[in-house]
């Protein structure tokens, strides 16, 4: 059942104002006689849909349509890039996942143009943002200070949270743990006291979906095994790049984890039971503790409570590191390496740049959001509100907005307000319990590199990430000690090129946020 409370929350939007022409029925027109565009934008979930029910409404709108050129039939947005370059046929308008690299990479070679003077120009709803954030779009910036892209800005902190079975802690009469001596007391318990009543000792105390969210688990031991997911595990110290893989605490956490591993207290299936092992274990009454989404964790406390009776599965805060820190690792990055950008190929940049503000503007940020009004919200108190038809519809609400291209990787600007009202009161109950709490950590929003410091980059670091990795899983295992193989280790990284990774990683970031 929804929360009204929640319904009621204005949407934020900064219009300050308004682009090109205006129709009869208030709609924002950019052109005077219809326009076609060609686009690549693609995403390993989907490629650009002529015929999504939000583009066709967009192009009602705006007077501009979009004809899908995407390059290849692969889910590798990489691969589909690369088979649109060697094509040499580029389209007007290029985007999709991950594509800030590709953007930096190629826009100051000639194959995307410069945009903030038509940004300044023309798209005031975007330049509005630009001013009020400018060190989220410094993040955005080529190597050459020109900016290629329109990104992808998300909204709201929170993304992942602890969440712990609160009915097993009940039923052994145990406390939330506070810190990680008390937390590998109660796994501990979840693995002896068969906290499920079935009289059998199958519960799998701790599992994760993703087996690297185990990772997570070193920051118990002050180890960091992420500054953001997006750019691979580096993150800033004192001023410094570095990453998580090399640090005693990650050693220490490293060796925990090993014998946690060992005694039971992990999935023994985590490397490869995947993205399964949370609806698994919770709709069976297995799984007792993980690291996972907010709403979508959440979620199972209705969906599984007709099956497990008493079934409470709630976010809690992260248990005190050994010197005593609270430390959640996962949060939204305010800026997403995805977005869009217009090529050198394309007759009409001022018209595109004009399309591409429409989607910052209120009623395509809405429309890019929520879907159509009527169909999938309705405005209440001049906010958007899912209709409980829609809600109700068979499949996730990302993926129903998806099918018909809301909350695609196109470069616009995300509104929280979609996904608190798919979130349940356990979930938003969690936000506030992190919100409380302040629990998050400075945040690495990536480098631009020049073409040396690429170089650098392409011809060390999938090695280096390669073997980091084969360590862990070996690590964890119980085929290798870390303790004893950690010298070896570190040399190996350092003969694999980690140093001068490193370097460059930190000559792209002093010259783009003036460290």
């Amino acid at each position: 059942m929804r929360n009204s409370t929640f319904w009621a929350v204005a949407l934020a939007t900064t219009v300050l104002t308004t682009p090109a022409s205006v129709m009869a029925d208030g709609h924002l027109q950019v052109v005077d006689e219809p326009l076609e565009l060609s686009i690549h934008l693609h995403d390993r979930r989907f490629t650009y849909v002529d015929d999504w029910p939000v583009e066709q409404e967009a192009a009602r709108m705006t007077g501009v349509s979009l004809r899908n050129a995407t390059a290849g039939n692969t889910t590798d947005s990489e691969e589909a890039f690369n088979l649109m370059l060697a094509s040499g046929d580029i389209p007007d308008i290029v985007g999709g996942a991950r594509f800030k690299d590709n953007a930096n990479r190629y826009g100051p070679e000639g194959a995307f143009i410069p945009l903030q003077d038509l940004i300044a120009e023309y798209a005031p709803n975007i330049q509005a943002q630009m001013d009020a954030r400018p060190e989220i779009f410094a993040s955005a910036l080529a190597a050459d200070g020109n900016m290629y892209f329109v990104p992808y800005l998300t909204d709201g902190k929170y993304g992942r949270a602890y969440f712990i079975r609160e009915d097993w802690l009940e039923t052994l009469g145990l406390d939330h743990p506070q810190n990680v001596e008390e937390l590998h007391a109660v796994l501990t318990a979840f693995r002896n006291g068969d906290p499920n009543g079935n009289g059998e000792m199958d519960e799998v105390p701790a599992f994760f979906r993703n087996w690297e969210e185990i990772l997570r688990l070193v920051t118990f031991w002050d180890g960091r095994s992420s500054g953001s997911d997006t750019y691979h595990d580096f993150h800033i110290a004192d001023g410094e790049v570095r990453h998580g893989y090399v640090g005693d605490g990650y050693r220490d956490g490293i060796k925990h984890i090993a014998q946690w591993y060992a005694e039971g207290l992990i999935d023994p299936e985590v490397f490869t039971r995947g993205s399964s092992a949370r609806d698994y274990l919770l709709s069976n009454d297995l799984g007792g503790f993980t690291h996972d989404w907010f709403a979508s964790t959440a979620g199972y406390n209705d969906s599984v409570a007709e099956a497990v009776p008493g079934f409470s599965f709630q976010a809690f805060p992260p248990p005190e590191s050994i010197s005593g820190v609270r430390m959640e690792e996962h949060r939204r990055i305010p800026i997403k390496p995805e977005g869009w950008a217009i090529s050198y190929t394309n007759e009409n940049p001022v018209e595109t740049i004009k399309y591409m503000d429409f989607w910052w503007s209120e009623e395509g940020r809405r429309l890019a959001n929520f879907g159509i009004e009527g169909e999938q919200y309705t405005l209440v108190d001049g906010a958007p509100v899912f209709t409980e038809e829609f809600l109700a519809q068979d499949g996730a609400v990302n993926a129903k907005l998806n099918n018909i291209g809301a909350q695609v990787r196109r470069g616009f600007w995300q509104d929280y307000n979609y996904e608190i009202q798919w979130s349940n009161e356990h979930a938003l109950r969690g936000i506030a319990l992190y919100d409380q709490g302040d629990y998050l950590i400075d945040q690495f929003l990536g480098v631009a590199f020049n073409e040396a410091e690429q170089d650098v980059y392409d011809d060390h670091w999938i090695s280096i990430r390669t073997y980091m990795l084969e360590r862990q899983q070996a690590w964890i295992l119980g085929t290798g000690n870390v303790e004893d193989e950690w010298d070896d280790y570190l040399a190996q990284l350092d003969r694999l090129g980690m140093t001068e990774v490193l370097a460059a990683m930190q000559s792209a970031y002093d010259r783009q946020y003036g460290e």
